[in-house]
């Protein structure tokens, strides 16, 4: 019986520690339930904050490559959103129709008037200009950023002067801007150097529809479109300057390519709100005149020619023309001044052109300058910007629901350009070395109108004069030169109007 007593004792004595032993287990159960919602809990706010990391990384690399696309001013611009890589789309067209109220053509053996030297398509039509219309420029093309400091720019060119052409490259060219001065750059390929006060305006901006007949010409010696060229170009707040060494325009072939040198510096002394003043001096410089010919023991023809058209190129024939001039190089030097007040303004340029000719005969010089006005009549000022003045924007572009009538412009030019040397009088034989090319003097008034920010007209009146006497000789080879001394130039007036769009 002892047994029993013992397991009677035993029972009794677990049933006694059996509730603080189930307690002991509950109490560890629930520790270990809270240790495993802790975890559960850490492990979610890992997981977030793995998560947030990567949306965060994704939203860094989704801004540095998201591009965007705009239209300000019709121009389709794409761009990242860090602005390090851009292209837009550029394009104008410029339609001009213009009427020459000229005497009527006669015969060539008494009517006398001329155009170039030893063209007798052009001399031809100097007596009777063609009326008509033309594209001075169809241009299309793209300019942008590559990686923040490169910037590019291609542009081709279906228009020209007089007839339009099958296409050519107006300008193509890589520049950086990465330079850590002055806001400088460095430009390389087919461009104009800006190389005067009236070259560095966009045709699309510029008071007339053709730049000054004396700008014009010294452009084309060693600027102008399509011209290879390597430059420097920096500028400040109140200063500008170029310095470019030039080729020869693309799809122009010679034996031996020219080589020039184009500068430019300006300046603004006086600087307010309202109104400046600009001050510039320009230099073009051919080092090595294009040759015609091999190069045999320097007896290379490398010839310098200077002509240019009234200031409308409906019709394409030149009017004053030095003919060829056997050279070593030439030297253009100009002077610019600008000034605005409010919606008014003023430039003017003056040229200098020296030739360094070849042999005995002395040297000739010509010179040419202009000035001209523009007054907005609508209260827009122009821009003045790259150290030039560029067209005015209208303030309250053209709409009839609103009332808007675009800007309107007043124009006003007088230019002359000199490229007679020893000309000597009329009914005379030329002297040794003369190079008779023609003094050109032209008035023109214009009236601008800026219907928003990419259309606009121009109408412009034009009385030119044409001051020019025959070398005699077989200088026309036309068949019939007109005697030594007499007069082939003439007077005649111009009236045109361009349309134009550009963005």
């Amino acid at each position: 019986m002892a047994w029993k007593t013992k397991l009677i004792a035993g029972v009794a004595a677990a049933a006694l520690t059996w509730p603080a032993m189930a307690a002991a287990d509950e109490a560890t159960d629930a520790r270990i339930r809270a240790l495993e919602e802790q975890l559960a809990l850490l492990q979610g706010q890992i997981a977030d904050l793995k998560q947030s990391t990567t949306n965060n990384i994704a939203a860094v690399r989704s801004d540095a490559t998201t591009t965007t696309v705009s239209l300000a001013n019709g121009r389709p611009t794409i761009a990242t959103s860090d602005g390090r890589f851009t292209a837009s789309f550029r394009g104008v067209f410029q339609l001009d129709a213009a009427h020459y109220d000229q005497r009527a053509p006669g015969p060539l053996g008494t009517d006398f008037r001329r155009g170039s030297f030893g063209d007798a398509v052009e001399n031809d039509r100097a007596r009777d200009l063609n009326d008509g219309a033309n594209f001075r420029r169809a241009r299309i093309g793209i300019e942008g950023k590559a990686f923040g400091d490169f910037e590019y720019n291609f542009l081709y060119d279906f228009g020209g002067s007089g007839n339009e052409e099958a296409g050519k490259i107006s300008a193509a060219w890589v520049q950086y801007g990465g330079l850590p001065f002055a806001n400088a750059k460095i430009r390389i390929g087919a461009f104009s150097p800006p190389g005067g006060l009236e070259e560095a305006v966009s045709t699309n901006g510029s008071l007339f529809a053709e730049r000054a007949s004396p700008s014009e010409l010294v452009r084309g010696i060693a600027s102008g479109d399509g011209r290879t060229a390597v430059a420097f170009l920096a500028n400040g707040d109140n200063w500008a300057a170029t310095a470019a060494i030039t080729g020869n325009i693309i799809g122009v072939q010679t034996f031996d390519e020219q080589t020039a040198f184009v500068g430019r510096l300006s300046f603004v002394p006086f600087r307010r709100d309202d109104s400046l003043i600009h001050l510039g001096v320009n230099t073009s410089i051919v080092i090595n005149p294009a040759a015609s010919g091999p190069d045999v023991a320097g007896t290379a023809v490398t010839a310098i020619r200077l002509r240019d058209r009234p200031e409308i190129r409906v019709d394409g024939a030149r009017l004053v023309d030095t003919g060829n001039i056997d050279a070593d190089g030439l030297t253009a030097i100009g002077a610019e001044f600008g000034a605005q007040w409010k919606n008014f303004y003023l430039q003017s340029e003056y040229f200098d052109i020296d030739v360094d000719r070849k042999g005995a005969l002395g040297d000739p010089d010509f010179a040419g300058w202009y000035a001209q006005a523009g007054w907005t009549l609508t209260g827009e000022a122009r821009r003045y910007s790259n150290a030039t003045f560029d067209a005015p924007r209208p303030a309250k572009p053209f709409d009839l629901k609103t009332g808007g009538w675009g800007a309107w412009e007043l124009g006003l030019r007088y230019s002359k350009l000199d490229l007679n040397y020893l000309a000597g009088a009329p009914g005379t034989a030329a002297v040794a070395g003369a190079i008779r090319g023609g003094e050109q003097e032209i008035f023109t008034l214009g009236l601008n109108w800026y219907v928003n920010n990419v259309l606009r007209f121009q109408a412009a009146y034009q009385d030119v004069s044409v001051d020019r006497l025959s070398p005699g000789g077989t200088a026309f080879v036309t068949g019939s030169t007109p005697p030594a001394g007499s007069q082939v130039g003439q007077d005649l007036t111009i009236y045109s109007l361009r349309t134009q769009y550009a963005f």
